[in-house]
């Protein structure tokens, strides 16, 4: 059985005051404890049902491993049913991210959802990003939602937390500075190459007045129905895909 000690430890990780006194954050679900057992981040602890134990064929051997049930586990975690696995690995150092020749970096103000958040994440994974910027109102990059559903892009991805406006302000002039906005160039109009930063807002307003103001280029995703917007993940996977058409 999981003590006392370590579960009050686990439970209070759901928390993010608590996981920056700690400096660890949860990783739930077998796929991405695979993921995380295989980068470079530190695993603290790792708690696993034996049946899944059995499917891993090396763990690392510093690293503590419990074998528990799948009630127990389910009990630690966030996730309604957890029939695999658990871990805790320690928050990385941060990157500064700083733009790179031909590659884009993701900007990301007020993103609010872990959710989507998390898809964001997994986007600049599959699209070879530098990393992704998120202002200091979104949501929490190491909260276990957005852990979730990055689906193990958070092992390969460096997420930077700053305030925008300012970081924005202090990259080169001439750096392009793109945002999605309803009164911007039609996007497959354009030929769009790699490089600079794609802003990103919340679903709701977008970026805010401050941020929209620093924008270099505002682009306009086109569509034919009655939808009033789109999803914030789904207008960066379509954009995203424009920068790398050629691909």
């Amino acid at each position: 059985m999981v003590s006392k000690a370590v579960a009050k430890y686990v439970h209070a990780l759901h928390l993010k005051k608590y996981r920056l006194r700690h400096n660890a954050f949860l990783v739930e679900g077998g796929k991405s404890v695979v993921e995380l057992l295989s980068s470079g981040l530190l695993t603290e602890r790792v708690f696993l049902t034996a049946e899944f134990a059995a499917k891993i064929p090396t763990l690392p051997a510093k690293v503590p491993v419990e074998i528990v049930t799948e009630e127990e586990l389910t009990k630690l975690g966030t996730l309604a049913n957890n029939t695999t696995a658990l871990a805790i690995a320690r928050l990385p150092d941060e990157t500064p991210l700083l733009p790179a020749p031909n590659r884009l970096l993701l900007a990301l103000d007020e993103v609010r959802d872990p959710g989507n958040l998390g898809t964001l994440i997994r986007l600049a994974d599959w699209y070879g990003l530098h990393g992704v910027v998120c202002s200091e109102t979104c949501a929490d990059p190491w909260a276990p939602k957005t852990i979730a559903a990055t689906m193990g892009s958070f092992t390969r991805v460096a997420v930077w937390q700053r305030e925008l406006p300012e970081w924005l302000d202090a990259l080169p002039a001439a750096l392009p500075r793109y945002g999605a906005h309803l009164e911007g160039d039609n996007v497959h109009r354009l030929t769009l190459r790699p490089g600079g930063v794609l802003i990103m807002g919340s679903e709701s307003h977008g970026p805010r007045p401050e941020v929209l103001a620093r924008l270099t280029q505002r682009l306009y995703i086109p569509g034919a129905g009655g939808a009033e917007s789109l999803n914030v993940a789904v207008s960066a996977a379509i954009l995203l895909d424009n920068f790398h058409r050629e691909l």
